[in-house]
């Protein structure tokens, strides 16, 4: 096997963790020796031993003079674990392979500087595009004042409709596409959605995978005038995730004590032009350690998720129906440019189909 194939094994295993390890980045390790993996391991929740420590200790004493292959640069530094780059020296490894550097700044080249003064062998940047993409919340988080890694998710028939006149909306996308959905659920920190959304489909916003064990992620839901139902299931369903309303100052006092004892968290964030100020929440967010965010809201969330500049990635569902009216509801409400000079463009794009849906993926920053 070649240096490509080692590490795409060690982010297959990495991959395993996704959605469990928040607010550390999922990691996987191998180690090989005389062309075989004798130990591998992957970083399995925030506080538990880190993928080259679970790696190295299947391998055992064996591990003297074999290769470590591992998605990010090894710590240097003592977090909840003590450093894997002592666990690297002390296993007596002679070389570490290195899918891409961490941009934490107590690592930043220093786990391979460290290494390196200590005789180690190290070679970085193999499969590096997807080793980063393994983890792209986490490095935009952390290079971005800690701010959350937007996702931005819709579905549409093909003439660009995400509902009928009347609301409805069920189903637009097949079930393979709406399983996907389920499975990014399960890897992003929280969901988010507005109360138009809430009132409309009185969604779970949980994550449901048949046959997989699934993380939920906090359900956020933007009110701003307390207008979510006692009853609503995103209060009421057994579920370990949290369910957090976003409201303002002046929002209905009774009623946001109601929530508070029910152990609804309340955020306060201000108004900006009549509605919730999405960049404000997003800062409160990253402060909350939210690493990702999927907004599925309808199209005024979508619409004002653009054109405050949040979103980070679009997934854009497109199914092989036509409403064949302009009545429907569009993909996103608000104004948009003038010039088509001035559309936002998607960069890094992708295609994949999903039975009869296709799905157009891409990147806004």
């Amino acid at each position: 096997m070649t240096d490509h194939e080692y590490m795409q094994k060690a982010i297959s295993l990495a991959k395993t963790a996704k959605g469990f390890t928040s607010p550390n980045p999922c990691v996987g390790a191998v180690v090989v020796k005389n062309g075989a993996v004798i130990g591998q391991g992957y970083h399995r929740k925030a506080g538990l031993a880190h993928a080259e420590v679970e790696a190295i200790d299947d391998a055992g004493p064996d591990s003297a003079g074999a290769t470590l292959y591992v998605t990010l640069e090894p710590c240097n530094h003592f977090g909840k674990t003590p450093p894997c780059t002592h666990k690297i020296l002390q296993s007596n490894i002679k070389k570490v392979v290195v899918g891409c550097n961490d941009p934490n700044p107590f690592v930043n080249g220093g786990g391979i500087r460290f290494l390196e003064e200590n005789g180690v062998e190290v070679v970085t940047g193999i499969l590096k595009e997807e080793a980063e993409i393994l983890i792209e919340d986490f490095i935009w988080y952390i290079k971005n004042d800690k701010k959350p890694f937007v996702i931005l998710k819709t579905a549409s028939t093909l003439d660009g409709r995400t509902a009928t006149a009347v609301g409805d909306s069920k189903w637009i996308t097949g079930r393979a596409s709406r399983a996907f959905v389920h499975q990014i659920r399960h890897e992003v920190d929280a969901i988010l959605i507005g109360s138009g959304t809430l009132h409309a489909d009185d969604p779970s916003l949980t994550s449901r995978i048949e046959g997989l064990e699934t993380s939920d992620p906090a359900r956020i839901i933007l009110d701003t005038h307390l207008s979510i139902k006692e009853n609503a299931r995103v209060l009421t369903q057994k579920s370990n995730a949290k369910t957090i309303i976003v409201t303002h100052l002046k929002a209905l006092e009774e009623k946001r004590a109601f929530f508070e004892k029910k152990g609804i968290q309340i955020i306060d964030v201000p108004l900006k032009e009549g509605r919730l100020d999405l960049n404000e929440l997003m800062i409160k967010l990253g402060q909350m350690s939210f690493l990702s965010v999927l907004i599925e809201g309808g199209s005024t969330v979508a619409g004002a998720a653009l054109q405050t500049g949040i979103v980070n990635k679009v997934l854009l569902f497109m199914a092989p129906r036509i409403l064949g009216g302009s009545d429907g509801k569009p993909m996103f409400e608000g104004k948009g440019p003038k010039l088509i000079k001035d559309a936002l463009e998607l960069k890094n794009m992708s295609v994949t189909r999903f039975e009869n849906d296709i799905l157009v993926s891409g990147y806004l920053k």
